[in-house]
């Protein structure tokens, strides 16, 4: 075998093709040319060459980065829908006692119906109880301002809780005359669930509105 045929053969093994000759053959000539053994070497180094070429990876970070922070984002829109579908329900509910609280108190300042032994007093108590049912209705139509009735409305329940037990225990007045006053605790609990559930529900448009001044 020539040269070329050698050079041939020793490319068809390189490319793992069959060589069509003997390896001892191949060996000795290559061992015994130096022409041959050169050529062999340059070979196989441009074979690893283009074997170990480097492959272009296109860069995923910012899609994967896109999809994980779309994931996200959903993720904390189901709760917050949740929240404000729940603040809806509190609104109605706030809004439903200050009208009930209205109903109640105007035909006893109108018109004195219910009043007992002080009109007067009776009066002024329906005054109060409509300006209370006011500041419900602002807070079910304004429900980020409801925080601010909650002190408000919860020491009246408080007022009102201490009070009718202290005049039960005492005789002084009896428990169905003091029933209606579990309306001032139910209101009270009412409006802290509305500015609780309206601050957690807001929280994430706060935080957007925060970044985007940032």
């Amino acid at each position: 075998m020539n040269c070329d045929d050698v050079r041939e053969a020793l490319s068809a093994r390189l490319d793992g093709e069959d060589p069509q000759a003997a390896p001892t053959v191949l060996e000795a000539h290559t061992q015994s040319c130096p022409g041959c053994r050169s050529w062999l070497a340059r070979a196989e180094r441009v074979t690893r060459l283009a074997r170990v070429r480097p492959v272009a990876v296109p860069d995923l970070t910012a899609p994967v980065l896109a999809a994980v922070a779309a994931d996200a984002a959903v993720a904390r829109a189901v709760p917050v829908a949740a929240l404000r579908a729940r603040r809806q329900v509190l609104r109605v509910a706030v809004a439903v006692a200050a009208v009930a609280q209205v109903a109640v108190a105007l035909p006893v300042l109108l018109a004195g119906l219910g009043v007992a032994a002080d009109p007067h007093t009776s009066r002024e108590m329906a005054s109060f109880d409509i300006a209370l049912a006011v500041g419900f209705a602002l807070a079910a139509w304004r429900p980020e301002r409801a925080r601010a009735f909650v002190p408000v409305a919860l020491v009246l329940a408080v007022c009102l809780a201490g009070t009718s037990a202290v005049d039960i225990a005492n005789s002084t007045t009896a428990l169905v005359h003091e029933v209606g006053h579990l309306a001032a605790v139910v209101q009270a609990g009412l409006l802290w669930a509305l500015g609780r559930v309206s601050d957690e529900a807001d929280r994430p448009l706060r935080a957007a509105v925060a970044v985007g001044r940032g």
